[in-house]
């Protein structure tokens, strides 16, 4: 009636649009397609006759729960601890099973192989060390990615999934995504890489893709180590509230990136929510099975081929030296390690002095999985093979010792599963009573932790590296699976958003804290970081008032 008793002006009608929205606190799209929903029901009703008294559904009794306006919240947060515990603790319990079998078959296989036959090492560090070692990557991803896929497949076809996007969606709508993005930036939680390939899901191609921007900013299980070191060596007093901290900040920063996005590049409303709640019914072991081996597959074909690519490059650099030559591993003689060198002086403005070049190639080897930080700096600054001459035991079993070791590990995971309860995002970073307590349980050398207080810059200096390695360069198998999902083009843009703003965080809390020993510098670098932002935002708000958000490209057929 409104479109009817006024001029057809765009400006008058859109006002008028505005003002239900704002009474009715909903959509207009939602009332049109509930008077239409409303109408149809009232015409089947008077077109069908039922005989016999029709009492509620079994449908019916269980969406009393799952969509009361008190509960329903709770019952979807209760689905998503269960899908990440199944997931993450489940699925997690044979990452491990996984990692040594792909050890033992593409790397130590391979290298045994090529030693036989001669080969130059070259050959083996290219061969073994890079295809061998992005195959193990590859390997450890599956049974995550599996149980991921097998939880979402369940709660998909019992059709509760429709229900949790309901619960969800105003939310989310508050930056621009539906209820159901919440679900892949929960799994991020535990992993980024199954996180990316659950926005699948997401119908609408930019609601995809600006989930897959937020999703590196949850603070995955893997940089978790990475966090329990810094808290050993210059937090032993409030290590788990430190923990908690980044966690948050990385939400933060996430919710950020959104409402930044939903406003220039990413522009646009969120797709109307509606949609039918089919009835509940249980899936079939056979449909569960195919939905789940069709995208592990795809994952194995489509971002494995990227991460054995990135992953054969860093071998290649971290072993070779600059004269030529192989097997300079984590030293200070590998191309990553002089390019570190050079590097240094950049991060500067957050603390990090020239001779403290490792924390920058444990940065660069963080780009290969995040808890590769752990062992470059263990390595590195403790010098383990100068001064105890220590050997890789592993390199002594044989075939059949390794693949024990590695079967054994399962039960050992699964007999952990009544700790991970009341901790299903393992935040519990050890015993840290003292150096050697923390060593012992992170595997780690107690000279690790003196050479890190000694070049870090006190907890100002420790704190802004900890900012970096949880906003930075996503790891190569979380950028495989955004080229998959997303396209080169959009996995190029989220490794660059994500590390500048890595850089800007990391090194502004750094200048802020400690301001009062250069002030003047200070105070410029926080006001340029700040202009610089300003200035990205009104560039990105510019340009998407002109209408040239970043194009989408066709989702791939599946």
């Amino acid at each position: 009636h409104i479109v009817e008793s006024c001029p057809l002006d765009p400006t008058l009608l859109q006002r008028q649009r505005d003002k239900i929205e704002a009474i009715s606190g909903e959509d207009i799209e939602i009332h049109i397609a509930d008077s239409r929903y409303s109408h149809a029901h009232a015409l089947a009703k008077s077109a069908i006759r039922h005989r016999g008294r029709i009492g509620a559904t079994t449908t019916d009794h269980i969406d009393r729960l799952v969509l009361d306006r008190y509960l329903g919240v709770p019952v979807f947060l209760f689905v998503m601890y269960l899908m990440f515990m199944f997931t993450i603790n489940i699925g997690g319990a044979f990452i491990d099973f996984f990692d040594q079998l792909g050890e033992a078959v593409f790397v130590d296989g391979i290298s045994n192989a090529l030693g036989a036959l001669h080969a130059p090492q070259w050959l083996q560090v290219v061969l073994a060390s890079g295809v061998g070692g992005g195959l193990q990557i590859v390997a450890t991803f599956i049974p995550i990615i599996t149980a991921l896929y097998l939880f979402l497949s369940f709660i998909e076809d019992s059709g509760y999934m429709a229900r949790a996007a309901f619960v969800m969606d105003r939310f989310m709508r508050s930056i621009g995504l539906p209820g159901k993005a919440f679900v892949p930036l929960i799994v991020g939680f535990g992993c980024n890489v199954p996180a990316v390939m659950a926005t699948r899901t997401l119908e609408n191609e930019r609601e995809r893709k600006l989930t897959i921007l937020m999703n590196p900013f949850m603070s995955c299980g893997a940089r978790l180590p990475v966090y329990a070191l810094f808290a050993a060596a210059f937090f032993l007093q409030n290590g788990q509230n430190l923990v908690f901290l980044l966690y948050l900040i990385g939400i933060l920063v996430a919710i950020l990136t959104g409402m930044i996005m939903k406003q220039s590049l990413l522009s646009g409303v969120s797709s109307g929510f509606m949609l039918e709640l089919p009835s509940y019914h249980m899936p079939t072991l056979k449909g569960i099975a195919l939905h789940t081996w069709d995208r592990v597959r795809h994952f194995i074909r489509d971002a494995g081929r990227t991460i054995v690519l990135m992953v054969v490059v860093l071998n290649v650099l971290n072993s070779m030296g600059a004269d030529g030559s192989f097997g300079n591993q984590e030293t200070d003689k590998s191309l990553l390690a002089v390019v570190s060198q050079q590097l240094t002086p950049v991060f500067a403005p957050m603390g990090i002095h020239e001779d403290n070049w490792p924390a920058v190639l444990g940065i660069v080897t963080g780009i290969l999985a995040k808890e590769v930080v752990v062992s470059t700096l263990d390595t590195l600054y403790s010098q383990i093979d100068e001064e105890q001459g220590l050997t890789d035991a592993s390199a002594s079993q044989s075939f059949g010792d390794k693949l024990r070791n590695a079967a054994a590990t399962i039960p050992a995971n699964l007999g952990l599963l009544g700790n991970r309860l009341a901790d299903p995002l393992a935040m519990d970073v050890g015993d840290l009573s003292d150096h050697s307590s923390a060593a012992e349980a992170q595997q780690v050398h107690t000279r690790t932790f003196g050479a890190m207080t000694s070049r870090f810059d006190g907890q100002a200096g420790a704190f802004a590296y900890l900012l970096f390695i949880l906003l930075y360069f996503p790891c190569v198998a979380t950028i495989a699976a955004i080229r998959r999902e997303a396209g080169v083009s959009w996995a190029v843009f989220v490794a660059f958003w994500t590390t500048a703003m890595a850089y800007s965080v990391a090194s502004g809390y750094y200048q802020i804290a400690t301001w009062s020993e250069h002030s003047a510098f200070s105070t410029a670098w926080i006001l340029g970081t700040f202009a610089l932002l300003g200035a990205t935002v009104f560039s990105l708000r510019k340009w998407a008032r002109r209408g040239l958000t970043m194009p989408l490209a066709e989702r791939s057929t599946r």
